[in-house]
């Protein structure tokens, strides 16, 4: 990691060391999604059994997964992992379970009723990459809440060949429908529908670049009428430490994030010299022992550590950054709380590793990256659901704020809204 003196930047170079790599697709890339989306809707079906063959070397004949088929997979998961899946899932239920909103019900006037409400949005699809690393997890942060928001319909496309502990989560979760396949072309399926996938409202789940165009190009596509979950990056931790952190503790949460992939992007935030030394040294040590070194290896060539004056500083640097993980290992980590801004989740303390909230704390780890968190919420209950209001005026309530209505419509020159008040009051009770 590149060790860099805050103080001593200029404003443009401080703004460079806080930098991502580029994130917009290349122009091949858009073409090369733009295709698949065309070819999914046109040969629906027929498309995801052709480019199942052809990306995944699999010969579907089926693209629904059966129940037997799913009671299979779970008998196949050993009681130990399945036991963490439950344990993990009552945390993050228990979480989400407790954002329930409450709906507001005021008279703003005497007569003029005004409600906020909620209802789950009706279908939703959620997205399981396949690849090296099965992300059960990721079944649990997306499908727990969905079934707490009381979605109707929960859909899960993941490549074939799918882990059996994907599926258990799946079948713990409540997932109604399960289907096989992936990349660009699934995503195209849940948002515009095939023969067999009934397309759905909205999309969670990460993915490749593949899968972030198709997210991004489908979402603007007048075809579907989808949202998606949040913008996509690589993964991404700022640390803040003093002299009191223990280095080897700081190592390990740099590597687990920068274990994901080379374009992920780790940094360290210090007002201690020795602490950043320390933790270099330890960064090696801890590095000869992972199977995934070299990917770690080169995210780490592309990550800072950052020397600041002191940790009200260390703040503002993080503030600017808006990492997706930001843990906080100080003295007193809960002192500082009050001036961190836009982060996707904060983790205080030593004993709270950015793993935990991956996993099994409660919290959900689909999180805004790329320096989408200083406006972009962290995934929680309120994703699957929409708001909307109502109102009930009685014959009193309008006359209470009818020419505050008439007077504005005509100042905007908008007459038939004057009249449609003007019309009722000049009626009989």
């Amino acid at each position: 990691m590149q060790a860099v003196l805050w103080n001593s930047l200029s404003p443009k170079a401080q703004a460079d060391v806080l930098a991502r790599s580029p994130l917009t697709a290349n122009q091949g890339l858009s073409q090369a999604v733009s295709a698949i989306i065309a070819r999914v809707a046109d040969q629906g079906d027929n498309a995801l059994r052709a480019m199942a063959q052809e990306f995944d070397g699999v010969s579907l004949s089926q693209i629904q997964l059966t129940e037997a088929a799913i009671d299979a997979a779970c008998e196949r998961v050993a009681p130990s992992l399945k036991q963490a899946i439950i344990a993990a899932a009552d945390n993050i239920r228990a979480f989400h379970q407790a954002q329930r909103p409450a709906p507001v019900s005021l008279q703003t006037r005497p007569g003029v009723l005004c409600e906020l409400r909620t209802e789950a949005i009706d279908s939703v699809g959620l997205y399981i990459p396949g690849g090296s690393a099965p992300l059960i997890s990721t079944v649990l942060m997306l499908a727990i809440p969905a079934a707490i928001a009381g979605c109707r319909r929960t859909v899960l496309i993941t490549p074939p060949n799918v882990d059996d502990a994907i599926l258990f989560a799946a079948r713990l979760c409540q997932v109604d429908e399960i289907y096989l396949s992936g990349g660009a072309q699934a995503i195209a399926a849940l948002a515009l529908g095939t023969q067999t996938i009934a397309p759905v409202d909205k999309i969670f789940g990460p993915g490749n670049a593949w899968v972030t165009e198709a997210k991004r190009q489908l979402s603007q596509d007048s075809r579907a009428r989808i949202t998606i979950d949040m913008p996509a990056g690589p993964s991404e931790v700022l640390v803040i430490a003093d002299d009191s952190a223990n280095p080897e503790f700081i190592a390990a949460d740099l590597l687990s994030q920068a274990e994901h992939g080379p374009d992920s992007q780790v940094m360290l935030v210090t007002d201690s010299e020795k602490l950043a030394s320390l933790t270099r040294d330890a960064l090696e040590r801890q590095l000869a022992s992972l199977p995934r070194a070299n990917i770690a290896r080169e995210a780490l060539s592309c990550s800072r550590t950052i020397l600041v004056e002191d940790l009200n500083q260390a703040a503002a640097v993080s503030n600017q950054y808006a990492p997706e993980h930001l843990i906080v290992q100080t003295r007193n980590p809960r002192a500082l709380l009050p001036k961190l801004r836009g982060a996707g989740s904060i983790f205080l303390g030593p004993w709270t590793p950015e793993s935990v909230g991956d996993y099994a704390s409660g919290t959900n780890h689909v999180l805004p990256t790329y320096g989408y968190a200083a406006s972009v919420s962290s995934l929680s209950l309120a994703d699957f659901s929409r708001r909307f209001t109502v109102q009930e005026l009685s014959r009193d309530g309008l006359v209470q704020i009818g020419q505050t209505v008439m007077t504005l419509a005509a100042a905007e020159q908008l007459d038939a809204h004057k009249n449609a008040v003007a019309i009722r009051l000049e009626a009989k009770p």
